[in-house]
């Protein structure tokens, strides 16, 4: 797609403008390093654009210090207190939904999950956001706690332009299927692979 330009378009009816209007549903999976970084990339990009930028993260401790958390967080407020960019959410299961009011543990992991799903898709028929970053969200469809094809039934019925990414490894195909954007991320040299560990502005 050189320069932004398709290379075929689809015989589908609708405008150029309509066409890239529509929302997309994203996809960042595979073993590599990365996938959230991407996304959270792109929601740096939304924030910019002005767009209301939600993020849910699945797996991640709350004790873990999360660089772009902080990041978006700031950009935030800079929002609320001179009206630049989009306004921002970030929530996180391991400190318990601030809906629910709940601190997660290892007996209701599969519980709070299916909350966070429920909370979302709440979310999507609202209209409530403009941008969802889901983190790790592979992981509960994976074990389960959250039903697949629920999810792609509530992702493809989404109304207006909201766009959603989700990441994790091993995402599973009937996801892949409904995304308009799969990028895999694929490990090819790592530093831990030589006895190093993760640091500062690297990993957090």
């Amino acid at each position: 797609m050189p320069k932004g330009i398709p290379e075929t378009v689809p015989d589908d009816g609708l405008t150029t403008r309509q066409r890239r209007n529509q929302p997309v549903l994203a996809v960042h999976t595979g073993p590599g390093k990365g996938k959230s970084t991407a996304a959270f990339g792109m929601a740096l990009r939304a924030w910019n654009q002005g767009f209301d930028v939600a993020v849910f993260q699945f797996v991640k401790s709350a004790k873990w210090k999360v660089g772009e958390e902080a990041a978006f967080r700031t950009l935030g407020r800079l929002h609320d207190e001179t009206g630049a960019g989009g306004a921002v959410e970030w929530h996180k299961m391991g400190e318990g939904w601030s809906w629910t009011r709940k601190q997660g543990s290892e007996e209701d992991h599969a519980a709070a999950a299916l909350s966070g799903w429920q909370e979302i898709a709440r979310r999507l028929d609202a209209e409530q956001h403009r941008f969802y970053v889901l983190d790790e969200f592979t992981y509960p469809l994976k074990w389960g706690w959250v039903d697949v094809r629920e999810v792609v039934g509530t992702l493809q019925r989404r109304p207006g332009n909201q766009h959603v990414v989700i990441t994790g490894r091993d995402a599973p195909a009937d996801l892949l299927e409904a995304a308009d954007l799969v990028t895999e991320m694929t490990k090819v040299k790592h530093p831990m692979d030589a006895g190093r560990k993760g640091q500062r502005g690297i990993e957090w």
